[in-house]
């Protein structure tokens, strides 16, 4: 299957996940086309729920790519939209790159296999997933403790009804453009009570 097909190709290749968590010394100033994000976003990429999701420490090459997506209406946003199609040329990966700078906090990753088993039904799909629903562990993709690199975005942090909100539009088809549509796959194996857990447990990341 597909999805299982992709789980091992990211797994072979989880050299890219930044668990580092470095941010650089010499940080962008803001670019004149990025002040139309931080009315929603904030100037350092913090967010402002429940107007703006966090979008500092998402990785530059992520970032670039969900401007594209709301730019090809793979992702439906009536506010995003718009704003997407502003930023053209070069000021895409210049906006992208001065967000993915700004600092967040310091998360020490928590490693799979640390623990065998989880009572925590969130921390259990988190590191475990449920084979018998072929649902593969978030960490698979996203790395340890949420922290994200490349496309995975980081979920450590992130706000909990912004990750509910981007589960529920996985389901309702109304965000796409991931390879191979894995993440439709998962959230659409999720029930109302998982999407709750787990965007409240990577919200508590921190």
């Amino acid at each position: 299957m597909k999805i299982v097909r992709f789980i091992i190709g990211v797994a072979f290749f989880g050299a890219y996940i930044n668990t580092t968590q470095a941010q650089s010394d010499t940080a962008p100033s803001l670019p004149p086309s990025g002040q139309l994000c931080i009315s929603c976003h904030g100037a350092q990429g913090q967010g402002m729920e429940p107007l703006g999701p966090r979008l500092a420490g998402l990785s530059t090459e992520y970032l670039v790519k969900q401007i594209s997506d709301f730019q090809a209406g793979h992702r439906l946003n009536a506010t995003m939209q718009p704003m997407a199609m502003v930023l053209q040329g070069e000021s895409v990966s210049q906006v992208a790159a001065y967000f993915s700078a700004q600092t967040v906090p310091v998360v020490t990753a928590e490693l799979r296999g640390q623990h065998v088993t989880f009572t925590d039904t969130a921390a259990r799909l988190a590191y475990q997933g449920d084979w018998a629903r072929e649902l593969p562990a978030c960490v698979t993709c996203h790395g340890p403790s949420g922290l994200g690199g490349g496309l995975f975005p980081r979920l450590a942090g992130q706000q909990a009804s912004y990750i509910k909100t981007q589960l529920q539009a996985w389901q309702a088809g109304t965000r796409k453009g991931d390879v191979d549509g894995m993440m439709a796959s998962v959230a659409n194996k999720l029930t109302i009570a998982e999407i709750d857990a787990l965007a409240n447990y990577f919200a508590n990341l921190k």
